[in-house]
């Protein structure tokens, strides 16, 4: 883990699970980094091999659903309590890493998503507490096999072809703010604006989703949640539109920044 200056430079920390064993020694030593205490110490961002922030052992839950024009393009009632699926740690990439189609598939669909990154243990907490519980947030692409996902009411299979995940570097919540009070979601397709949403608009709000994870499931430093998309998503089209090998896919959001991947073609090997 490293915390990124003014300057386009990497100051070094320590190991990622070290980092999230230990966050207000880390977080605070970051701070000292990032006001200077080193002057132009670091490694230049972009000559570094980057990964993500998230340890081998986070778990990434995803809520799917949570806007309802997204919802309704999809024919779906609002749900009535967050749609809950998983994702696997390996199926997560960086900005940059070429996103491959999975060779039964028509193409992959776009869902610009804010990821929450959890920042102390929460159990059975309200939802005032999972919200203050938050370290930070990083824009975060959930990349969907439409026809995987679809052949069984599980959704997993679907959310989980190679690099399907990217996301962004994480932006500690202090500097974010509630999502609540809004920001700004958009994907671009080959530069072309698809996706264009605000957090605002969330059926459950980010403590809201924390809070009712929490009643099943201890959430621990370093657990990624992904709050769902708005509208405007591929599959719902017509005709439907997916991503093909050739294609660049961006999503942004709002004080996070922009994550880029080109879409490969399967490897014949």
């Amino acid at each position: 883990m490293g915390v990124l200056t003014g300057d386009d430079l990497v100051a070094p920390l320590t190991e990622v699970g070290e980092f999230y064993a230990d966050l207000p020694v880390w977080t605070a030593r970051a701070r000292e980094l990032s006001g200077g205490e080193s002057g132009s110490y670091g490694y230049a961002l972009a000559e570094l091999d980057l990964a993500p922030a998230v340890a081998g052992s986070a778990r990434a839950v995803c809520v799917g659903l949570n806007y309802r024009d997204h919802a309704a393009e999809g024919g779906f009632p609002i749900p009535e309590t967050p749609a809950i699926f998983g994702r696997w740690t390996a199926s997560l990439a960086v900005d940059g890493t070429p996103v491959p189609v999975p060779p039964d598939e028509p193409g992959l669909d776009w869902e610009v998503e804010l990821v929450a990154v959890v920042g102390t243990e929460l159990r059975c907490v309200d939802e005032e507490t999972a919200l203050a519980g938050v370290f930070g947030y990083a824009t975060f692409n959930d990349l969907s096999a439409r026809r995987a996902q679809r052949l069984t009411a599980q959704w997993t299979l679907g959310k989980n072809s190679d690099h399907s995940g990217p996301i962004g570097p994480v932006v500690t919540a202090d500097e974010v703010g509630d999502p609540a009070d809004g920001l700004r979601l958009m994907t671009r397709v080959n530069g072309e604006v698809v996706q264009d949403g605000d957090t605002k608009d969330m059926i459950f709000p980010v403590g809201r989703v924390l809070a009712h994870l929490s009643r099943t499931m201890t959430l621990r430093p370093g657990d990624l949640v992904a709050t769902g998309t708005p509208a405007g998503v591929g599959y719902a089209r017509t005709p439907a539109r997916l991503l093909g090998a050739g294609d660049v896919v961006e999503v942004e959001i709002g004080r996070l920044g922009t994550v880029r991947n080109p879409i490969v073609a399967w490897p014949e090997s």
